[in-house]
This record gives C-alpha cells, sequence and structure tokens, in this order.
C-alpha cells in the first residue's frame, strides 16, 4: 500500500516553507516559484503521515530544495485495522510516534562516528490533530546501487554506532528496559497479527501463496514462532546497545558529495537491544522493497558481522563475533521472519506481480529461516 494525505491537509502541512527555507538558507527570504512533489511511501510506517520534496526559487533567484516529513500519531495510520482490536488499544497508548526526533538530540547526534551524520533539521511545525511538520535537509544521493563494499562500511559505521551507544550512563539513561520495544513489536505484529494467519488454512491455500510456499516453510515458521518468547530472552542477555533501530540501506542515504559516508534518518526502537540488532534490516531492506534479489543474500550476509565487529572495536568497544551474531540473527527472525510473505495483499486480484511478489517473499523469508534455525537450536 501506498499512502497520501488528504487534500485539505495539504495547505495547512506547508505554511511554514517560506520560515523553513529562510532557515535552510540562512537569511529571511521571500519565495518566488515552488513545486511539492509528493513522495510515495509504504504505510506500514505507523508515524510517517506524509513525505514531500519541495523545491524553487527566492524572489533573488537563488534556487533552493527541501525535504518534509510529517510525523503523525498511529491512530492515523491506514493499516491500524489490519491489528486486532484487543491489540490495537495498547498499540496507540504506546506506540512512540515522535521518537525519530531522538536523532537530534545528545545521546545520538553527539554519537555518530565520522562515517554516519544527521540532515540538517531546520525546522519543526505543530501541525495540530497529533501531526508534526520536520523540515529538513534535501540529501542528494548518489545514484550507484548498493554493493558489497556499501553493506561492509554501513556494517562498520553501525558497529561504530552501537560501540558508542553501549555505555551503562546511556544504558541507564533510557527509561524502557532492555529489549522492550522489540517485544512490544513481537506483541501487537508476531501474536497480534501474524499468528492468526498462521493458524488459518485458509490463507496457506490462497493461490498466491500456495503457490510460492511449501508446507516446510510453514512448519518451521511454526516451530520458530513456539521459540519467540526464549529468542527475546536471549536477546536481552547478549551485551546492549541503543541502536539505530531501523537501519534499512533506505535509511543509510548515500549522498552524492560524500559517497564513503551516510546520512542517517528514521531511527527507531530506542531503547537498549542486543548487538547486531541493525544488521537484520540492512540485510532485508533492499529484499524487501523489491531491489535485491533473494540470491544475493548469502553473499551480503558474510560482509556483515566481520564489518560491525570491526567498526565497534575501532569505536573502543569490545565485543565478539558470536555474539554479534547471534543478536543479528535472532533479531532478523522476529521482526522480519515472520512477517515478509505479502499476506495484506492477497485480498485483491492474483495477478502476475502479486504472484512473482510472493515468489521473491518467500525466498526472502526461507533465506531468513535457515539463518535462524541452527542458532535457535543453540539454545543459550
Amino acid at each position: 500500500m501506498t499512502a497520501a494525505p488528504a487534500p485539505s491537509r495539504v495547505g495547512r502541512d506547508l505554511e511554514r516553507l517560506p520560515e523553513a527555507v529562510s532557515a535552510m538558507l540562512g537569511e529571511p527570504v521571500e519565495l518566488r516559484t515552488w513545486t511539492a512533489t509528493e513522495i510515495a511511501y509504504a504505510s506500514g510506517s505507523p508515524a510517517t503521515g506524509g513525505l514531500r520534496r519541495v523545491h524553487g526559487r527566492t524572489r533573488q533567484g537563488r534556487p533552493w530544495s527541501i525535504f518534509l516529513k510529517v510525523l503523525q500519531h498511529p491512530r492515523h495510520w491506514p493499516g491500524l485495522t489490519m491489528l486486532p482490536p484487543h491489540v490495537q488499544a495498547a498499540f496507540l497508548e504506546g506506540f512512540p510516534w515522535r521518537g525519530e526526533l531522538a536523532a537530534w538530540e545528545p545521546g545520538f547526534a553527539d554519537r555518530l562516528p565520522g562515517e554516519l551524520r544527521l540532515p540538517a533539521l531546520y525546522l519543526l511545525d505543530e501541525l495540530g490533530d497529533d501531526r508534526l511538520g520536520v523540515w529538513m535537509e534535501d540529501v542528494a544521493t548518489s545514484q550507484e546501487p548498493w554493493g558489497l563494499g556499501t553493506f561492509g562500511r554501513a556494517a562498520r559505521a553501525l558497529g561504530g554506532l552501537a560501540a558508542r551507544r553501549s555505555d551503562p550512563e546511556l544504558l541507564t539513561a533510557c527509561r524502557s528496559p532492555r529489549g522492550s520495544a522489540l517485544r512490544q513489536y513481537v506483541d501487537s505484529r508476531i501474536r497480534g497479527w501474524f499468528r492468526p494467519l498462521l493458524d488459518d488454512d485458509a490463507t496457506w491455500r490462497h493461490p498466491v501463496l500456495a503457490a510460492a510456499v511449501d508446507a516446510a516453510l510453514r512448519a518451521d515458521l511454526r516451530r520458530l514462532y513456539g521459540q519467540a518468547d526464549a529468542m527475546l530472552d536471549r536477546l536481552d542477555l547478549l551485551p546492549q546497545a541503543v541502536p539505530h533501530g531501523d537501519a534499512s540501506p533506505q535509511n543509510l542515504l548515500v549522498p552524492a558529495a560524500a559517497p564513503d559516508t551516510f546520512v542517517v534518518i528514521d531511527i527507531g526502537f530506542a531503547t537498549p537491544h542486543a548487538v547486531g540488532f541493525d544488521l537484520g534490516q540492512l540485510l532485508v531492506g533492499l529484499a524487501h522493497a523489491g531491489q535485491l534479489p533473494a540470491t544475493a543474500l548469502a553473499a551480503t550476509h558474510e560482509v556483515l558481522v566481520p564489518s560491525y565487529v570491526d567498526g565497534y572495536r575501532a569505536s573502543g568497544g569490545t565485543v565478539d563475533a558470536d555474539q554479534v551474531m547471534r543478536g543479528y540473527v535472532l533479531a532478523l527472525m522476529l521482526r522480519s521472519g515472520f512477517t515478509s510473505l505479502p499476506f495484506e495483499a492477497l485480498g485483491g486480484p492474483a495477478t502476475g506481480e502479486l504472484c512473482e511478489l510472493a515468489r521473491d517473499r518467500a525466498a526472502l523469508t526461507r533465506f531468513i529461516v535457515d539463518l535462524s534455525v541452527p542458532i535457535v537450536a543453540q539454545g543459550a
């Protein structure tokens, strides 16, 4: 699914555009012309209420471009109806929809390794009705596709970030206990949404899933679901750091002007989690978006842990590669292993595009499961 703002909201969202551009250019300006472009986004992100790139010229002819992200309370989220009623109330009460703003606060902004930086933040605009406009830098990104070198550099940078966010003072300052954000995700998304689908034979007889998913994959998912609590407990026993939280390649922008670095956006899961937590989304983000074939996952996987450990140690931390591997794979299984199949799309027609998507997602799920089974079998 993609989402678009209600037309009545667009004008209000852009009211402070001149002020935001003035902040960006460092002086008061008047705008001569401007154009706003809506950017399609997956409505699976409950806190995202709109993305726009706005560009134009000042009255003096100076060109500019700026980016607006609208954050929203999850009660505005189109996907809320996917959650059972008994799960919705707790989700609405506890979801940290303004959590991304912590990126610009001490504890994150001042802990970044040299390979990472934040986009410049120009203006926050309280839009009312539990919506917030975040005016920020429009980063000109490299058009080069991600290769193994890029994945390795990203993993190294994330390891450095974890080392800088693993000190006892920072961990203690987090009001939520270790692993709590992942536990909340498992309670709502896995137990509340996935478990009924897992148990419903009709779901798996759907022609799209039946053609893409064999009985062995469903059986493996059943067994791993039965180990969810044990996986969460094991993650809590590993060394902890406060991660990026959603470190897919889509949230690690490669700037065209400095392609060996990354601009960090859209942080989340801002409670202590096991080392390696960020590697799961780094691995599957492009595959989940259909931009990386499942056949490329094995080679990508091989570079992640060594690079992460190297970055962690380069930033002064001490960590074992086996600990990182367990944190990475167990968190990956809980976050993406149960939810990558396209269940949300099964209510529509069985188009060729949907069938291809199901095959790709089945291959992605199988890869995650095959990584997870031996590590889960190791026990504590």
